[in-house]
């Protein structure tokens, strides 16, 4: 009895530091892709502050777009009129079971600001689902991991 006991104790143990670690796969550098015109845009570092995933426009791809400002952001943050490079796009991300939720999403193209998801596939850690919502309306992008 206390075998099966110590074995269902590691296998609870396993699991946990599975999912654990499932939590931080998506951490790291990200090239994003325009879901509108499949143009690679920037790249976007993940990070968590404490619990919570954030994420930070690290580098815009287009030289001519290096120095844009966000011209229609009208949030909290007072992003408006501030340079998207160096902005963070991606805030309060909560990991729930297999993939992060509850944050949002800044489209600084638009200055819209989305309730977001992100997960990755168990069979391809380099591929990041990332879907920004409104009620029932959503946009789903794929970005890819950066590797240096």
């Amino acid at each position: 009895m206390i075998r099966k006991a110590t074995i269902f104790l590691a296998l609870v143990i396993t699991s946990t530091l599975v999912f654990a670690q499932s939590a931080n796969d998506v951490i790291g550098k990200w090239k994003t892709i325009d879901d509108e015109t499949g143009e690679a845009k920037s790249i976007v570092e993940l990070y968590k502050v404490g619990d919570k995933l954030q994420g930070k426009v690290i580098q815009i791809l287009n030289p001519a777009k290096v120095d844009n400002v966000c011209t229609l952001c009208e949030d909290d943050d007072a992003r408006k009129g501030q340079r998207i490079q160096g902005m963070i796009i991606v805030k309060d991300m909560v990991w729930d079971d297999d993939e992060w939720e509850d944050g949002t999403i800044l489209d600084p193209n638009k200055g819209s600001i989305y309730d977001c998801k992100l997960w990755l596939e168990s069979d391809d850690k380099d591929k990041l689902y990332l879907r920004g919502y409104i009620g029932f309306l959503f946009r789903t992008q794929n970005w890819y991991r950066v590797t240096e």
